[in-house]
């Protein structure tokens, strides 16, 4: 039987459903959510925009907009004992934090064990509004400071940094993690939104497969990209170290941070949004640096663009956390805020038809064999 078996290791290049939320053509390097560019999306739609139209499947109108959002600020709550859990365990990494706090949500919560399209969408949207509440609150209570309170006249970005920081951000900074967030949004089967599908498939609630979504992100291979890029720019430290950094790495066989993609063959279409915000970023807070050694690394890594060595997204998000003064170690639950409205509707394309997602191993162990009992072993 093992000659007649085809292995796809990880998956690859394997179907497992259909799905009308986004298209990746990693040949051509395009990205679409719902037909439309991520292109104009990043440069004209709102996060909230771009969750309403994940999760319902049209741009809203401005009216269908305003309640969506007014919807978003009213779940801008968490319950007293979730931020008591959060402060028994304020010194673990933000990622454990973060699902935690979720799991608890989900043992607090009684409407989170309803399962139903409708249930999903509620508590989708209570979801999505409250884990940038969590990720804030912990970062303040580890570092000894109360939780700053939400704020509804603030957007969902602006409202995010502003509980980070307890300041209020300028548009241009608001706007910046905007985009970030919408970049983050969605991106097809990825291993967080396979393993939340998966937790669906065995009629689980939705709550318990963003808990599996977030443990799964938080795995390195899957969510710690940017944080390794930022350890990487620290290193080469100038732009002049980037060429001799790569030309080291490339002699030793070892990866460049930041470069190649599982889908893309082409240069992240997400890249491009965030290279700007860099550029920007970097001259608004007078730390013009990080910029140019990213581009010096893209330039030095020219040369094996061709093998499919492109930038992808997380090339320049981690440096966009820098520049905001944002600890590395919440560069992952960043992506699971913007990741979010992603994860609830490919759960609720999976409770569509919904079936038990049960793949095949082929064994390849010893063949049967007679039982010894144990005082003949």
């Amino acid at each position: 039987m093992s000659e007649t078996v085809k292995i796809n290791r990880g998956l690859k290049g394997v179907y497992f459903e259909r799905s009308a939320v986004s298209d990746i053509d990693g040949a051509a390097g395009e990205l679409t959510y719902r037909g439309y560019s991520i292109h104009d999306l990043a440069s004209q739609s709102s996060f909230e925009e771009v969750c309403y139209l994940l999760i319902h499947g049209e741009l809203p109108t401005a009216t269908e907009l305003d309640g969506f959002d007014a919807r978003l600020k009213a779940a801008r709550t968490l319950p007293q004992a979730v931020f008591d859990i959060i402060a028994a365990c304020k010194d673990g990494h933000p990622m454990d934090v973060l699902r935690t706090a979720v799991s608890a949500l989900a043992a607090l919560d009684l409407q989170s064990r309803e399962i139903g399209e409708a249930a999903f969408v509620e508590n989708g949207i209570r979801l999505i509004s409250q884990v940038p509440m969590i990720v804030a609150a912990h970062e303040a209570i580890r570092n000894g400071r109360a939780p700053v309170a939400p704020d509804t006249d603030l957007s969902h970005a602006a409202n995010w940094l502003w509980m980070l920081k307890g300041e209020k951000p300028s548009a241009e900074a608001a706007r910046l993690a905007d985009v970030d967030f919408i970049l983050h949004a969605e991106h097809g089967a990825n291993a967080s939104s396979f393993a939340a599908r998966v937790t669906i498939g065995t009629e689980a609630n939705l709550h318990g497969a963003i808990v599996t979504a977030l443990s799964t992100l938080a795995g390195p291979a899957h969510g710690g990209a940017a944080e390794d890029v930022m350890q990487m720019v620290h290193e080469i430290g100038t732009p002049e170290n980037a060429a001799a950094y790569v030309k080291a790495k490339r002699q030793a066989r070892e990866p460049v941070t930041g470069f190649g993609h599982r889908v893309y063959r082409k240069e992240d279409p997400r890249a491009r949004h965030m290279r700007e915000g860099v550029r920007q970023l970097g001259q608004e807070v007078g730390a013009p640096e990080w910029y140019e050694i990213l581009q010096a690394v893209v330039a030095a890594m020219q040369p094996y663009a061709r093998h499919g060595l492109n930038v992808n997204v997380d090339f320049y998000s981690g440096v966009i956390y820098q520049l905001h003064g944002i600890a590395m170690d919440l560069y992952v639950p960043i992506f699971a805020i913007g990741r979010m409205p992603g994860w609830v509707i490919q759960c609720i394309e999976q409770l569509r038809g919904n079936i038990l997602i049960r793949p095949l191993t082929l064994y390849n162990g010893p063949a049967a064999r007679a039982y010894l009992p144990l005082n003949q072993r």
